[in-house]
């Protein structure tokens, strides 16, 4: 009896001492965040929170620009398409460049670009940084504070289910009459669905890759606006325009894309056949835009018209009694659709290219892990380098360094002046032939060849810095306010301006191509045309029944056709354009000739020949 009272005291003792040390432990925290707050005087508090506000906007003003385009700040390498592929690698989305997270390229190959959550992260850092300085302490100085921010600003942010937890270190020195106060850390948590939309979207977007829904549903709508195969019982031909086929199949998708469910309660009620077996607690839609780039070829056509000859009225047939026309189409459709995750306060969105190719869908593809990938190339930095980065006057110029090696990038660091240098010594991953690429605002981003394999390399860049300058147009020698098209192309940067809209340009240093189209108001009619078709048929009656046919023939009408504007001056050249030009002058000057108003069709296509041999010339004012 003694000893099982000795265990049980033994066993209350250490519960109490187990209470006083949690106990303990809390207090130590509950002291410990009291003192950091008791850090900051209550008088100097309305500063921090201020500050605290403005990056907090911050945040939600890049986590917004992300979901509007696809987990982008700043999009990837525009790709353009082709007339075999419309897709370029961005869907224009009234104005928002929202990448492709799949499509095929201008040269059909098929490229992914889905962002992983570190490469988010490290964008958020970045776009949070540059804007830092925008926050404005000018208020405070009317009641007597004086803010100073020190340099080096360092920005660590954690993209969560539904919170995003920025780590800023941004030293402020809050000084008023006597008494001062620094602060160096400044920690805000935006509450956001960003990192559960993220993860939404990658879902879907795994699960289009496996199960290639949107393909089947394409195929579907193909056989249900489109004559894919199938025949009729009649003798006549039957016959088809293939721009109305076109248009019937762009409305087919439209309408069905936009029918898609996601299994989950956010809709009152669809189709069983437009529900997917992919559960979700968000709203989801599917969209597509008859506007949009979009590619539908089918075989065999001819000029246009789809046409299907009966069979049964050739010699020896017509004993059967009967005519029929068989018909088989083979199509290839390409065309986008944008992915959106919503409710009533934010967005997330992405676009995939569906792809039918002769009737059928693309292969379906593994699933891909993404959302905290990290890649090998930056796992290992084991080769020392320095980084020097000027503009065009050697002067020192801050830049974001990263290092790319075959399809896989890092970020590296930031160049930091120090004197006369801006100087980044950082460990590179190792990588023969790699590119060590430089981004910083105002300038060309810039790319330098090296391997890094071998230790304690110099790399020096030098940075093109980008001028707005204003623009004139001359068309034979007078001021002009025609419409035009001016493209200044080279192979590191370009520019476009819509002339008379836009009356300047952002230009550096480099060789360009200088190319301008003017054009006119037209009321050049391209008359309509009526073009016959003809076909044996059978004839009438008894005889038709042996076989015997007669030729029969169809109207088949091309309405009349508008060209509102039609090219009317131009030219092309090639500038090298120098960084005192852009520094010195403050206009660059544009002289081309006028062509020949067009009147008929053969006249605008000789404008377009005659186009090839015009001169543009460039002076600076």
């Amino acid at each position: 009896m003694f000893f099982m009272i000795s265990k049980r005291g033994q066993v209350a003792i250490f519960i109490i001492i187990a209470i006083i040390i949690v106990a303990g432990v809390i207090v130590y925290f509950l002291v410990k965040d009291r003192t950091s707050y008791s850090n900051i005087p209550s008088e100097f508090q309305p500063v921090e929170d201020y500050f605290l506000s403005c990056i907090e906007d911050i945040v939600r003003n890049g986590k917004d620009v992300m979901g509007t385009q696809g987990g982008y700040i700043e999009p990837p390498n525009f790709d353009p398409g082709s007339d075999f592929m419309p897709f370029s690698s961005q869907l224009n989305f009234y104005g928002w460049p929202v990448p492709y997270w799949y499509y095929k390229s201008g040269v059909n190959i098929i490229k992914e670009q889905v962002p992983s959550k570190d490469d988010m992260e490290e964008e958020l850092n970045k776009y949070i940084q540059d804007r830092v300085g925008d926050c404005d302490f000018g208020d405070f100085v009317v009641e007597g504070f004086i803010v100073e921010r020190e340099e080096g600003v360092r920005v660590q942010t954690d993209i969560g289910v539904n919170q995003i937890f920025v780590n800023l270190n941004a030293p402020i020195n809050v000084n008023r009459g006597e008494e001062s106060v620094r602060i160096e850390e400044h920690e805000v948590q935006l509450d956001t669905k960003f990192g559960k939309f993220y993860d939404l979207a990658v879902d879907i977007y795994d699960y289009e890759k496996e199960e290639m829904f949107l393909e089947n549903y394409a195929v579907d709508v193909l056989r249900l606006y489109a004559p894919v195969d199938g025949f009729e019982i009649q003798c006549s031909p039957l016959i088809w325009a293939f721009n109305e086929v076109v248009d019937e199949v762009k409305q087919g998708l439209s309408g069905n894309m936009q029918a898609i469910r996601l299994t989950g309660d956010y809709y009152d009620d669809s189709h069983d056949y437009f529900v997917q077996d992919l559960r979700s607690d968000e709203a989801v839609r599917f969209l597509y835009d008859p506007s949009w780039p979009t590619r539908i070829e089918v075989w065999p056509s001819d000029s246009g018209i789809l046409i299907a000859e009966p069979v049964g009225t050739q010699e020896g047939l017509g004993i059967l009694g009967f005519c029929y026309v068989p018909y088989h189409y083979v199509y290839d459709l390409n065309y986008p659709v944008l992915v959106q995750i919503y409710d009533e306060a934010e967005l997330f969105q992405f676009p995939v290219a569906v792809i039918i190719d002769k009737n059928r869908p693309r292969e379906a593809l593994p699933a891909t892990e993404v959302r905290d990938a990290t890649t090998e190339l930056c796992k290992y930095r084991n080769s020392r380098m320095e980084v020097y980065t000027y503009d065009t006057g050697l002067n020192p110029v801050e830049a974001d360094i990263s290092f790319k090696c075959i399809s896989d990038s890092c970020y590296i660091g930031k160049t930091q002046i120090s004197g006369s240098d801006a100087k980044l010594s950082e460990n590179f991953p190792q990588c023969v032939n790699g590119h060590v690429v430089a981004k910083a605002e105002g300038y060309v981003n810039k790319k330098h060849q090296v391997s890094t394999n071998v230790d304690g390399q110099v790399v020096d860049i030098v940075l093109d810095k980008i001028y707005d300058i204003g623009l004139n147009l001359k068309l034979d020698g007078r001021d002009s306010d025609s419409m035009a098209v001016i493209y200044f192309q080279s192979e590191d940067y370009s520019a476009t301006v819509s002339w008379p809209q836009q009356r300047s340009i952002s230009l550096a240093q480099g060789d360009y191509n200088v190319t301008v189209y003017v054009y006119q108001n037209s009321s050049l009619k391209l008359e309509g045309y009526t073009t016959e078709k003809c076909t044996d048929v059978p004839r009438e009656g008894l005889l038709g029944m042996f076989g015997l046919t007669t030729e029969k023939c169809f109207d088949i009408s091309v309405p009349d056709q508008i060209v509102s504007m039609s090219l009317s001056g131009g030219g092309k050249t090639q500038e090298y354009i120098v960084d005192t030009n852009l520094r010195d002058y403050s206009v660059i000057e544009i002289s081309v000739e006028s062509m020949p108003k067009p009147t008929t069709l053969e006249e605008l296509q000789d404008n377009y020949n005659l186009f090839e041999y015009k001169r543009v010339y460039v002076e600076y004012k």
